[in-house]
């Protein structure tokens, strides 16, 4: 609540001091609520309130949100809206500089403040967000990206009813929005970490318990103690290090861990969506490990199922009869 609270805040002085004064336009369905208000203000001589439109707007988003990202994402970003639309109630309209270049840049620094410290922390500021979110998970590619693309709209419409310059600060204050989105919020990054550690089939095993990434062990010899060691190297998403460190240092606390950016990514990888199904479909194996006939080796179930959907391409499929009666005749000898 506090995230989201202070999220509203950035994203209403963003438009109240900034934006606003300078009629350049703020991101998303925000900035299209502001171009609305200023369109009914100016031909039609009607103030309509910029809050209640922006609830108004989002409403729609509303089930995409709640079907495809998030219930838990989805109610925290509509707490933001509704906080959003007091705070852009309550807080006067104040210009800080007659200078639009500044007022582009600023305002786009601040809105992306607040909407790149809700994306980190699983919410978003609604709107726009929300589709550009889903958009990113869905092709695993930088959030800000989309942000421009669904922006563009917002720009054409403003250049056409009023003039094209104030259309192009925007497009610089989108730019800017955009850049720094994608600075605070990483989740879609790709890291390699290379573990230095005595105890690489222990890591490795702490690791797979918990995330579904596979890794590569690479025989190595220390250059000062000269004793044989390993090296372990695996290639994870951003949102998962911290997990992923704290499990490693959890088996090897004296674990050397050097974690680089990958710049480039070929073959086979699962995305968020089908690790989490992965991870699901797994937690549900164990809780049914007394459901399978004849004790079938719990073990061999789980390493049967991963082969199967990496073969399959991260689709689910089920375990045939015969595969069940090779596990339990294994099983039984031993």
């Amino acid at each position: 609540m506090l995230i989201a609270i202070l999220s509203a805040f950035l994203c209403a002085i963003s438009m109240k001091l900034f934006l606003i004064p300078a009629k350049v336009y703020a991101s998303g369905l925000n900035g299209a609520a502001q171009l609305i208000v200023d369109i009914f203000h100016d031909f039609l001589s009607i103030d309509l309130p910029m809050g209640l439109l922006i609830i108004a707007l989002n409403l729609p988003v509303f089930w995409i949100g709640w079907t495809r990202v998030g219930k838990s994402l989805t109610f925290y970003s509509f707490v933001v809206i509704g906080i959003t639309a007091f705070f852009l109630s309550v807080i006067p309209t104040h210009q800080i500089s007659d200078d639009i270049i500044l007022n582009s840049i600023f305002g786009g620094v601040i809105s992306a403040a607040g909407v790149g410290l809700a994306l980190k922390h699983g919410i978003s500021t609604g709107g726009l967000d929300i589709i550009a979110l889903y958009l990113s998970r869905k092709n695993d590619t930088p959030t800000g990206r989309y942000f421009m693309i669904l922006n563009g709209v917002i720009i054409v419409v403003a250049g056409a009813v009023y003039n094209w310059q104030n259309a192009l600060y925007t497009l610089v204050s989108r730019y800017v929005n955009s850049y720094v989105i994608d600075l605070i919020h990483t989740n879609y990054q790709k890291l390699t970490v290379f573990i230095i550690t005595p105890h690489a089939d222990a890591v490795v095993s702490a690791i797979q318990e918990n995330f579904d990434r596979g890794a590569t062990i690479i025989p190595a010899y220390g250059g000062y103690s000269k004793k044989p060691i390993y090296s372990v190297m695996m290639v994870v998403s951003n949102y998962e290090i911290y997990e992923i460190e704290r499990t490693i240092k959890s088996v090897d606390p004296k674990a050397f861990i050097d974690i680089v950016e990958t710049r480039r990514l070929n073959g086979y990888y699962h995305s968020e969506k089908e690790q989490n199904s992965f991870l699901k479909k797994r937690q549900k194996l164990k809780k049914d490990n007394h459901k399978h006939p004849n004790g079938e080796n719990i073990i061999d179930c789980q390493k049967r199922y991963r082969r199967r959907y990496q073969r399959n391409g991260g689709k689910q499929s089920t375990i045939t009869h015969n595969e069940h009666f090779q596990a339990n005749h294994k099983h039984n000898k031993q």
